[in-house]
Protein backbone atom coordinates (compact mmCIF):
# COMPACT_ATOMS: atom_id res chain seq x y z
CA UNK A 1 0.00 0.00 0.00
CA UNK A 2 2.83 2.48 0.99
CA UNK A 3 4.28 1.51 -2.51
CA UNK A 4 1.44 2.24 -4.52
CA UNK A 5 0.50 5.44 -2.43
CA UNK A 6 4.06 6.93 -3.21
CA UNK A 7 3.66 5.99 -6.97
CA UNK A 8 0.10 7.74 -7.19
CA UNK A 9 2.08 10.83 -5.52
CA UNK A 10 4.72 10.91 -7.76
CA UNK A 11 2.82 10.25 -10.90
CA UNK A 12 0.94 13.14 -10.02
CA UNK A 13 3.61 15.33 -9.04
CA UNK A 14 5.17 14.43 -12.64
CA UNK A 15 2.36 15.31 -14.49
CA UNK A 16 1.36 18.76 -12.92
CA UNK A 17 5.80 19.52 -13.16
CA UNK A 18 5.17 18.28 -16.83
CA UNK A 19 2.02 20.61 -17.54
CA UNK A 20 4.05 23.68 -15.86
CA UNK A 21 7.83 23.01 -16.88
CA UNK A 22 7.55 22.29 -20.42
CA UNK A 23 5.38 25.13 -22.07
CA UNK A 24 7.00 27.28 -19.89
CA UNK A 25 10.71 26.24 -21.28
CA UNK A 26 9.39 26.82 -25.52
CA UNK A 27 7.97 29.66 -24.03
CA UNK A 28 11.53 31.30 -22.70
CA UNK A 29 13.00 29.63 -25.83
CA UNK A 30 10.33 31.26 -28.34
CA UNK A 31 10.79 34.75 -26.65
CA UNK A 32 14.56 34.48 -26.37
CA UNK A 33 14.59 33.35 -30.57
CA UNK A 34 12.35 36.86 -30.92
CA UNK A 35 14.91 39.00 -28.77
CA UNK A 36 17.69 38.10 -30.55
CA UNK A 37 16.15 38.30 -34.11
CA UNK A 38 14.83 41.77 -33.24
CA UNK A 39 17.85 42.92 -31.83
CA UNK A 40 19.81 42.11 -34.80
CA UNK A 41 16.86 43.35 -37.31
CA UNK A 42 17.51 46.61 -35.09
CA UNK A 43 21.39 46.45 -35.52
CA UNK A 44 20.54 46.13 -39.43
CA UNK A 45 18.77 48.92 -39.62
CA UNK A 46 21.43 51.34 -37.44
CA UNK A 47 23.94 50.05 -39.74
CA UNK A 48 22.05 51.04 -42.82
CA UNK A 49 21.31 54.18 -41.74
CA UNK A 50 24.65 55.43 -41.01
CA UNK A 51 25.97 53.86 -44.28
CA UNK A 52 23.47 55.99 -46.60
CA UNK A 53 24.68 59.18 -44.15
CA UNK A 54 28.20 58.34 -45.02
CA UNK A 55 27.33 57.39 -49.27
CA UNK A 56 25.81 60.89 -49.26
CA UNK A 57 28.23 62.80 -47.71
CA UNK A 58 30.74 61.25 -49.51
CA UNK A 59 32.45 59.97 -46.76
CA UNK A 60 31.98 56.25 -47.23
CA UNK A 61 35.60 55.01 -47.38
CA UNK A 62 36.35 57.00 -44.37
CA UNK A 63 33.58 56.10 -42.02
CA UNK A 64 32.11 52.86 -42.92
CA UNK A 65 35.60 50.53 -42.08
CA UNK A 66 35.07 52.28 -38.98
CA UNK A 67 31.71 52.14 -38.19
CA UNK A 68 31.69 48.57 -39.58
CA UNK A 69 34.53 47.37 -37.10
CA UNK A 70 32.71 49.01 -34.00
CA UNK A 71 29.48 47.22 -35.16
CA UNK A 72 30.58 43.53 -35.33
CA UNK A 73 32.92 43.92 -31.96
CA UNK A 74 29.47 44.85 -30.28
CA UNK A 75 27.89 42.51 -31.48
CA UNK A 76 29.90 39.66 -31.91
CA UNK A 77 29.36 38.63 -35.10
CA UNK A 78 29.93 39.75 -38.97
CA UNK A 79 29.00 43.08 -40.93
CA UNK A 80 28.87 43.29 -44.83
CA UNK A 81 27.97 46.47 -46.46
CA UNK A 82 28.06 46.46 -50.69
CA UNK A 83 26.83 48.98 -53.18
CA UNK A 84 24.35 48.81 -55.67
CA UNK A 85 26.05 46.81 -58.18
CA UNK A 86 26.77 44.04 -55.51
CA UNK A 87 30.77 45.83 -55.30
CA UNK A 88 31.98 45.54 -51.48
CA UNK A 89 32.53 49.00 -49.71
CA UNK A 90 33.31 47.81 -46.03
CA UNK A 91 33.64 44.10 -44.26
CA UNK A 92 34.33 43.46 -40.53
CA UNK A 93 36.84 40.74 -41.34
CA UNK A 94 39.05 40.13 -44.61
CA UNK A 95 37.47 38.33 -46.89
CA UNK A 96 38.89 36.53 -50.48
CA UNK A 97 38.43 38.24 -53.97
CA UNK A 98 36.17 35.08 -54.84
CA UNK A 99 33.65 35.37 -51.76
CA UNK A 100 33.84 39.34 -52.72
CA UNK A 101 32.88 38.68 -56.23
CA UNK A 102 30.01 36.38 -55.31
CA UNK A 103 28.14 38.53 -52.33
CA UNK A 104 25.35 39.63 -54.64
CA UNK A 105 24.85 36.41 -55.55
CA UNK A 106 23.78 35.45 -52.00
CA UNK A 107 20.00 34.99 -51.19
CA UNK A 108 19.91 37.18 -48.48
CA UNK A 109 22.27 40.60 -49.93
CA UNK A 110 20.19 39.84 -53.77
CA UNK A 111 17.32 40.56 -51.75
CA UNK A 112 18.12 43.32 -49.92
CA UNK A 113 19.73 45.25 -53.13
CA UNK A 114 16.37 44.40 -54.58
CA UNK A 115 14.84 46.84 -51.59
CA UNK A 116 13.81 43.76 -49.66
CA UNK A 117 14.93 43.30 -46.11
CA UNK A 118 15.42 39.43 -45.22
CA UNK A 119 16.03 37.59 -42.06
CA UNK A 120 17.11 33.67 -42.02
CA UNK A 121 16.85 31.86 -38.91
CA UNK A 122 17.20 28.08 -38.23
CA UNK A 123 16.17 27.06 -34.80
CA UNK A 124 17.16 23.67 -32.92
CA UNK A 125 14.93 20.64 -31.88
CA UNK A 126 13.69 22.96 -28.52
CA UNK A 127 13.77 26.06 -29.85
CA UNK A 128 17.98 27.85 -29.54
CA UNK A 129 18.83 29.22 -32.63
CA UNK A 130 21.45 27.82 -34.61
CA UNK A 131 21.65 30.35 -37.43
CA UNK A 132 20.80 34.04 -37.85
CA UNK A 133 21.39 36.22 -40.99
CA UNK A 134 19.96 39.45 -41.39
CA UNK A 135 19.96 41.27 -44.70
CA UNK A 136 18.54 45.19 -44.85
CA UNK A 137 18.63 47.38 -48.05
CA UNK A 138 20.63 51.17 -48.02
CA UNK A 139 18.13 53.47 -49.08
CA UNK A 140 18.52 57.20 -49.87
CA UNK A 141 15.89 59.27 -51.43
CA UNK A 142 17.77 59.57 -54.40
CA UNK A 143 17.53 55.90 -54.81
CA UNK A 144 18.88 52.51 -53.43
CA UNK A 145 22.53 52.65 -52.59
CA UNK A 146 23.43 49.26 -51.42
CA UNK A 147 22.26 46.66 -49.09
CA UNK A 148 24.05 45.41 -45.07
CA UNK A 149 24.32 42.15 -44.35
CA UNK A 150 24.74 41.00 -41.03
CA UNK A 151 25.71 37.52 -39.88
CA UNK A 152 25.42 36.48 -35.58
CA UNK A 153 26.84 33.69 -33.71
CA UNK A 154 23.91 32.16 -32.04
CA UNK A 155 26.22 29.73 -29.82
CA UNK A 156 25.33 32.15 -26.82
CA UNK A 157 21.88 32.09 -27.40
CA UNK A 158 21.69 28.41 -28.15
CA UNK A 159 23.76 27.16 -24.77
CA UNK A 160 21.10 29.92 -22.94
CA UNK A 161 18.37 27.86 -23.96
CA UNK A 162 19.90 24.71 -23.38
CA UNK A 163 20.77 25.93 -19.42
CA UNK A 164 17.11 26.74 -19.04
CA UNK A 165 16.14 23.68 -20.11
CA UNK A 166 18.54 21.78 -17.78
CA UNK A 167 17.36 23.99 -15.00
CA UNK A 168 14.15 23.38 -15.25
CA UNK A 169 14.82 19.44 -15.15
CA UNK A 170 17.11 19.72 -12.09
CA UNK A 171 14.12 21.82 -10.35
CA UNK A 172 11.49 19.41 -11.35
CA UNK A 173 13.57 16.51 -10.27
CA UNK A 174 14.46 18.52 -6.99
CA UNK A 175 10.57 18.43 -6.71
CA UNK A 176 9.82 15.57 -7.26
CA UNK A 177 12.23 14.20 -4.52
CA UNK A 178 10.59 16.69 -1.89
CA UNK A 179 7.71 14.81 -2.85
CA UNK A 180 9.08 11.58 -2.49
CA UNK A 181 10.62 12.43 0.86
CA UNK A 182 7.26 14.00 1.74
CA UNK A 183 5.28 11.11 0.35
CA UNK A 184 6.49 8.32 1.98
CA UNK A 185 6.19 9.68 5.52
CA UNK A 186 2.44 10.32 4.10
CA UNK A 187 2.22 6.84 3.39
CA UNK A 188 3.32 5.60 6.16
CA UNK A 189 1.39 7.19 8.39
CA UNK A 190 -1.74 6.33 6.28
CA UNK A 191 -0.87 2.62 5.98
CA UNK A 192 0.09 2.26 9.80
CA UNK A 193 -3.56 1.23 10.40
CA UNK A 194 -3.50 -1.53 7.03
CA UNK A 195 -0.10 -2.95 8.74
CA UNK A 196 -1.54 -3.33 12.19
CA UNK A 197 -4.11 -5.19 10.41
CA UNK A 198 -2.01 -7.09 8.38
CA UNK A 199 0.37 -8.28 11.44
CA UNK A 200 -2.83 -9.00 13.32
CA UNK A 201 -4.19 -11.22 10.46
CA UNK A 202 -0.81 -12.96 9.83
CA UNK A 203 -0.84 -13.82 13.59
CA UNK A 204 -4.26 -15.25 13.22
CA UNK A 205 -3.74 -17.23 10.16
CA UNK A 206 -0.71 -18.64 11.67
CA UNK A 207 -2.66 -20.14 14.26
CA UNK A 208 -1.73 -17.62 17.17
CA UNK A 209 -4.58 -15.43 18.88
CA UNK A 210 -4.58 -12.03 17.37
CA UNK A 211 -4.35 -9.51 19.61
CA UNK A 212 -6.97 -6.71 19.26
CA UNK A 213 -6.87 -3.59 16.84
CA UNK A 214 -6.96 -0.07 17.57
CA UNK A 215 -9.78 1.68 15.78
CA UNK A 216 -9.12 4.80 17.01
CA UNK A 217 -7.02 5.47 14.36
CA UNK A 218 -6.92 6.11 10.41
CA UNK A 219 -10.30 6.74 8.22
CA UNK A 220 -13.76 6.04 8.98
CA UNK A 221 -13.40 3.23 6.24
CA UNK A 222 -10.44 1.74 8.24
CA UNK A 223 -11.88 2.33 11.53
CA UNK A 224 -14.76 0.42 10.34
CA UNK A 225 -12.95 -2.30 8.84
CA UNK A 226 -10.71 -3.05 12.09
CA UNK A 227 -13.58 -2.98 14.22
CA UNK A 228 -15.25 -5.70 12.37
CA UNK A 229 -11.54 -7.87 12.07
CA UNK A 230 -11.50 -7.69 16.33
CA UNK A 231 -15.62 -9.20 16.17
CA UNK A 232 -14.69 -11.55 13.61
CA UNK A 233 -11.70 -12.61 15.48
CA UNK A 234 -12.84 -12.91 18.73
CA UNK A 235 -15.71 -14.79 17.05
CA UNK A 236 -13.45 -17.45 15.43
CA UNK A 237 -11.46 -17.72 18.98
CA UNK A 238 -14.49 -18.79 20.64
CA UNK A 239 -15.90 -20.87 18.07
CA UNK A 240 -12.72 -23.03 18.08
CA UNK A 241 -11.78 -22.97 21.77
CA UNK A 242 -15.10 -24.40 21.78
CA UNK A 243 -14.52 -27.07 19.26
CA UNK A 244 -11.12 -28.09 20.66
CA UNK A 245 -12.71 -28.33 24.23
CA UNK A 246 -15.81 -30.67 22.94
CA UNK A 247 -13.75 -33.00 20.39
CA UNK A 248 -11.23 -33.30 23.68
CA UNK A 249 -13.44 -33.58 26.49
CA UNK A 250 -15.43 -35.74 24.48
CA UNK A 251 -12.81 -38.13 23.47
CA UNK A 252 -12.08 -38.14 26.82
CA UNK A 253 -14.75 -38.59 28.88
CA UNK A 254 -16.15 -41.56 26.36
CA UNK A 255 -12.82 -43.75 27.09
CA UNK A 256 -13.71 -44.47 30.36
CA UNK A 257 -17.30 -45.55 30.06
CA UNK A 258 -16.35 -47.88 26.94
CA UNK A 259 -13.53 -49.50 28.36
CA UNK A 260 -16.37 -50.06 31.75
CA UNK A 261 -18.80 -51.52 28.72
CA UNK A 262 -16.43 -53.72 27.50
CA UNK A 263 -15.07 -55.15 30.66
CA UNK A 264 -19.00 -55.91 31.44
CA UNK A 265 -19.07 -57.45 28.09
CA UNK A 266 -16.38 -59.53 28.62
CA UNK A 267 -17.19 -60.75 32.22
CA UNK A 268 -20.73 -61.84 30.78
CA UNK A 269 -18.90 -64.13 28.27
CA UNK A 270 -19.75 -67.04 31.03
CA UNK A 271 -23.00 -66.25 32.03
CA UNK A 272 -23.83 -65.91 28.24
CA UNK A 273 -25.64 -68.87 26.65
CA UNK A 274 -24.14 -70.77 23.25
CA UNK A 275 -26.77 -69.38 20.92
CA UNK A 276 -26.13 -65.78 22.31
CA UNK A 277 -22.27 -65.76 22.14
CA UNK A 278 -22.22 -64.71 18.39
CA UNK A 279 -24.36 -61.52 20.02
CA UNK A 280 -21.77 -60.81 22.71
CA UNK A 281 -19.02 -61.33 20.40
CA UNK A 282 -20.64 -58.40 17.55
CA UNK A 283 -21.03 -56.24 20.88
CA UNK A 284 -17.46 -56.07 21.97
CA UNK A 285 -16.43 -56.23 18.14
CA UNK A 286 -18.77 -52.68 17.79
CA UNK A 287 -17.07 -51.72 21.45
CA UNK A 288 -13.55 -51.91 19.96
CA UNK A 289 -14.92 -50.30 16.88
CA UNK A 290 -16.37 -47.57 18.66
CA UNK A 291 -12.58 -46.76 20.66
CA UNK A 292 -10.93 -46.36 18.20
CA UNK A 293 -13.29 -43.54 16.49
CA UNK A 294 -13.08 -41.83 19.56
CA UNK A 295 -8.83 -42.76 19.48
CA UNK A 296 -9.03 -40.83 15.85
CA UNK A 297 -11.33 -38.02 17.06
CA UNK A 298 -8.93 -37.14 19.75
CA UNK A 299 -6.11 -37.48 17.34
CA UNK A 300 -7.40 -34.84 15.40
CA UNK A 301 -8.61 -32.40 17.81
CA UNK A 302 -4.40 -32.96 18.84
CA UNK A 303 -3.47 -32.38 15.51
CA UNK A 304 -6.25 -29.15 15.00
CA UNK A 305 -5.09 -27.73 18.48
CA UNK A 306 -0.95 -28.23 17.98
CA UNK A 307 -0.47 -27.18 14.60
CA UNK A 308 3.27 -27.75 14.93
CA UNK A 309 5.46 -26.58 12.19
CA UNK A 310 7.20 -29.16 10.06
CA UNK A 311 11.00 -30.28 10.43
CA UNK A 312 13.15 -33.30 8.93
CA UNK A 313 12.58 -36.58 9.31
CA UNK A 314 14.53 -39.98 8.35
CA UNK A 315 11.28 -41.57 6.70
CA UNK A 316 13.42 -44.73 5.39
CA UNK A 317 14.40 -45.51 8.98
CA UNK A 318 10.28 -44.73 10.63
CA UNK A 319 9.43 -47.39 7.65
CA UNK A 320 11.97 -49.35 8.59
CA UNK A 321 10.73 -49.87 11.99
CA UNK A 322 6.95 -49.70 11.40
CA UNK A 323 7.84 -52.58 9.18
CA UNK A 324 9.64 -54.62 12.02
CA UNK A 325 6.20 -53.66 14.12
CA UNK A 326 3.80 -54.82 11.67
CA UNK A 327 5.18 -57.85 10.56
CA UNK A 328 4.54 -60.30 13.16
CA UNK A 329 0.50 -59.18 13.17
CA UNK A 330 1.14 -59.55 9.02
CA UNK A 331 1.90 -62.87 9.53
CA UNK A 332 -0.47 -63.85 11.75
CA UNK A 333 -2.85 -62.98 8.77
CA UNK A 334 -1.26 -65.10 6.40
CA UNK A 335 0.00 -61.54 4.38
CA UNK A 336 3.18 -60.31 2.99
CA UNK A 337 4.88 -56.98 3.88
CA UNK A 338 7.42 -56.06 1.70
CA UNK A 339 9.44 -52.89 2.00
CA UNK A 340 11.46 -50.90 -0.59
CA UNK A 341 13.61 -49.08 1.45
CA UNK A 342 15.93 -47.05 -0.79
CA UNK A 343 18.12 -43.79 -0.02
CA UNK A 344 15.57 -40.84 -0.38
CA UNK A 345 16.96 -39.00 2.19
CA UNK A 346 14.96 -36.89 5.18
CA UNK A 347 11.86 -35.21 4.54
CA UNK A 348 9.87 -32.48 6.30
CA UNK A 349 6.59 -34.12 7.96
CA UNK A 350 5.12 -33.03 11.40
CA UNK A 351 6.38 -34.66 14.65
CA UNK A 352 5.06 -38.04 14.39
CA UNK A 353 3.23 -37.59 12.12
CA UNK A 354 4.93 -39.82 9.33
CA UNK A 355 4.75 -42.94 12.10
CA UNK A 356 0.91 -42.61 12.06
CA UNK A 357 0.55 -42.37 8.81
CA UNK A 358 2.25 -45.33 8.40
CA UNK A 359 -0.13 -47.13 11.11
CA UNK A 360 -3.22 -46.12 9.72
CA UNK A 361 -2.72 -46.84 6.01
CA UNK A 362 -1.12 -50.58 7.11
CA UNK A 363 -3.87 -50.84 9.18
CA UNK A 364 -6.47 -50.45 6.36
CA UNK A 365 -4.31 -52.27 3.69
CA UNK A 366 -4.44 -55.45 5.97
CA UNK A 367 -7.71 -55.57 6.79
CA UNK A 368 -8.38 -55.39 2.97
CA UNK A 369 -6.06 -57.80 1.84
CA UNK A 370 -7.09 -61.21 1.56
CA UNK A 371 -4.65 -64.37 2.39
CA UNK A 372 -1.28 -65.29 0.81
CA UNK A 373 -1.62 -61.56 -1.09
CA UNK A 374 1.04 -59.11 -0.50
CA UNK A 375 1.17 -55.38 0.90
CA UNK A 376 4.56 -53.19 -0.62
CA UNK A 377 5.76 -50.21 1.04
CA UNK A 378 7.71 -48.04 -1.26
CA UNK A 379 9.90 -44.56 -1.39
CA UNK A 380 10.04 -42.90 -4.34
CA UNK A 381 12.11 -39.45 -4.89
CA UNK A 382 11.23 -37.30 -7.32
CA UNK A 383 13.83 -34.54 -8.72
CA UNK A 384 12.30 -32.60 -11.17
CA UNK A 385 14.64 -31.58 -14.84
CA UNK A 386 16.69 -28.41 -13.76
CA UNK A 387 15.56 -26.10 -16.75
CA UNK A 388 18.09 -23.08 -15.27
CA UNK A 389 21.34 -22.28 -13.51
CA UNK A 390 19.85 -21.38 -10.71
CA UNK A 391 16.11 -23.14 -10.76
CA UNK A 392 14.96 -24.28 -7.18
CA UNK A 393 12.48 -26.18 -7.44
CA UNK A 394 11.60 -29.04 -4.40
CA UNK A 395 12.18 -32.37 -4.85
CA UNK A 396 9.72 -35.05 -3.74
CA UNK A 397 9.38 -38.35 -1.36
CA UNK A 398 6.60 -40.65 -2.84
CA UNK A 399 5.26 -43.23 -0.02
CA UNK A 400 3.40 -45.87 -1.67
CA UNK A 401 1.97 -48.47 0.32
CA UNK A 402 -0.02 -50.76 -2.13
CA UNK A 403 -2.23 -53.85 -1.00
CA UNK A 404 -3.77 -56.56 -3.96
CA UNK A 405 -7.53 -55.90 -2.39
CA UNK A 406 -10.70 -55.04 -3.79
CA UNK A 407 -9.61 -51.88 -4.22
CA UNK A 408 -11.72 -49.05 -4.84
CA UNK A 409 -13.97 -46.64 -7.69
CA UNK A 410 -12.77 -43.93 -9.03
CA UNK A 411 -16.64 -42.64 -7.27
CA UNK A 412 -15.10 -44.65 -3.95
CA UNK A 413 -11.71 -43.22 -3.93
CA UNK A 414 -12.85 -39.07 -4.41
CA UNK A 415 -15.04 -39.62 -1.04
CA UNK A 416 -12.57 -41.86 0.96
CA UNK A 417 -10.69 -38.74 2.75
CA UNK A 418 -14.36 -37.51 4.09
CA UNK A 419 -14.78 -38.54 7.66
CA UNK A 420 -16.65 -41.33 8.90
CA UNK A 421 -17.41 -42.38 5.08
CA UNK A 422 -16.60 -46.37 4.33
CA UNK A 423 -16.97 -47.79 1.49
CA UNK A 424 -20.06 -49.96 0.79
CA UNK A 425 -18.83 -53.88 1.74
CA UNK A 426 -15.70 -52.59 3.41
CA UNK A 427 -13.99 -54.96 6.45
CA UNK A 428 -16.04 -54.60 9.74
CA UNK A 429 -13.79 -52.78 12.27
CA UNK A 430 -13.12 -49.35 10.35
CA UNK A 431 -14.15 -46.37 11.69
CA UNK A 432 -13.74 -44.03 8.32
CA UNK A 433 -11.41 -41.75 10.35
CA UNK A 434 -8.39 -43.38 9.46
CA UNK A 435 -7.69 -41.49 5.56
CA UNK A 436 -8.85 -38.36 6.90
CA UNK A 437 -6.20 -38.12 9.32
CA UNK A 438 -4.05 -39.42 7.00
CA UNK A 439 -4.83 -36.62 4.71
CA UNK A 440 -4.59 -33.99 7.50
CA UNK A 441 -1.05 -34.97 8.86
CA UNK A 442 0.06 -35.13 5.17
CA UNK A 443 -1.31 -31.70 4.48
CA UNK A 444 0.49 -30.28 8.00
CA UNK A 445 3.72 -31.65 6.85
CA UNK A 446 3.63 -29.84 3.38
CA UNK A 447 2.47 -32.50 1.12
CA UNK A 448 -0.53 -34.55 0.14
CA UNK A 449 -2.31 -37.96 0.23
CA UNK A 450 -4.08 -39.39 -2.58
CA UNK A 451 -5.17 -43.27 -3.92
CA UNK A 452 -4.51 -44.32 -7.19
CA UNK A 453 -5.70 -48.03 -9.09
CA UNK A 454 -3.31 -50.64 -8.26
CA UNK A 455 -1.91 -53.03 -11.39
CA UNK A 456 -2.62 -56.04 -9.50
CA UNK A 457 -6.40 -55.02 -8.72
CA UNK A 458 -6.00 -53.55 -4.66
CA UNK A 459 -5.19 -49.53 -4.02
CA UNK A 460 -2.20 -48.03 -4.45
CA UNK A 461 -2.40 -45.15 -1.67
CA UNK A 462 0.66 -42.17 -2.07
CA UNK A 463 1.86 -39.84 0.35
CA UNK A 464 3.66 -36.94 -1.03
CA UNK A 465 6.09 -35.53 1.21
CA UNK A 466 8.24 -32.12 0.58
CA UNK A 467 12.04 -33.32 0.43
CA UNK A 468 14.45 -32.13 3.06
CA UNK A 469 17.50 -31.83 0.85
CA UNK A 470 17.81 -29.28 -1.94
CA UNK A 471 18.26 -30.65 -5.64
CA UNK A 472 21.04 -32.53 -5.80
CA UNK A 473 22.42 -33.08 -9.40
CA UNK A 474 23.09 -36.39 -10.88
CA UNK A 475 19.28 -37.63 -10.20
CA UNK A 476 17.01 -38.27 -13.07
CA UNK A 477 15.36 -35.65 -14.95
CA UNK A 478 12.01 -36.17 -14.17
CA UNK A 479 9.54 -38.01 -12.29
CA UNK A 480 9.67 -42.05 -12.30
CA UNK A 481 7.22 -43.84 -14.27
CA UNK A 482 4.12 -45.07 -12.42
CA UNK A 483 5.25 -48.64 -11.17
CA UNK A 484 8.96 -47.92 -11.69
CA UNK A 485 10.98 -49.14 -9.38
CA UNK A 486 14.73 -48.00 -8.27
CA UNK A 487 17.30 -51.20 -9.13
CA UNK A 488 19.62 -51.98 -6.22
CA UNK A 489 16.86 -51.08 -3.31
CA UNK A 490 17.37 -53.71 -0.58
CA UNK A 491 14.14 -55.60 -0.27
CA UNK A 492 12.80 -57.13 3.13
CA UNK A 493 10.02 -59.70 2.43
CA UNK A 494 8.12 -61.61 5.41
Amino acid sequence: MTRRLLLSYLSLAALVLACLEIPLGFVYSRSERERVVNAAKDEAESVSAYASLSLSAGRAERDLPRRVAHCAERIGGKVVIVDAAGTLLAASHPMAAVMSADLASRPGLAAALNGTSTVDVRTSTIGGVEYLSVAAPVRHTSGLQGAVWLTLPTRTVHERVHHVWLLLGLGGLGVLTAVAVVGFAIARWTGRPIRELERATDELADGGLAAPVTITKGPPEVRRLAAAFNRTAARLAHLLDAQHAFAGEASHQLKTPLAALRLRLENLEPSVAARGRGSLAAAVTETDRLSRMVEGLLAMARLEENAAMPGPVDVGAVCAERHRTWQPLFEKQRVSLVLFAGSVGPVLAVPGGVEQIVDNLLSNALRASPSDSTVTMELRLHVPARRALRDARPAWVDLHITDEGPGMTPEQRARAFDRFWRAPGAPKGGTGLGLSLVQRLAHASGGGASLHAAAAGGLDAVIRLPSAEATREGHGSGPEKPGQRKRGVPVLRV
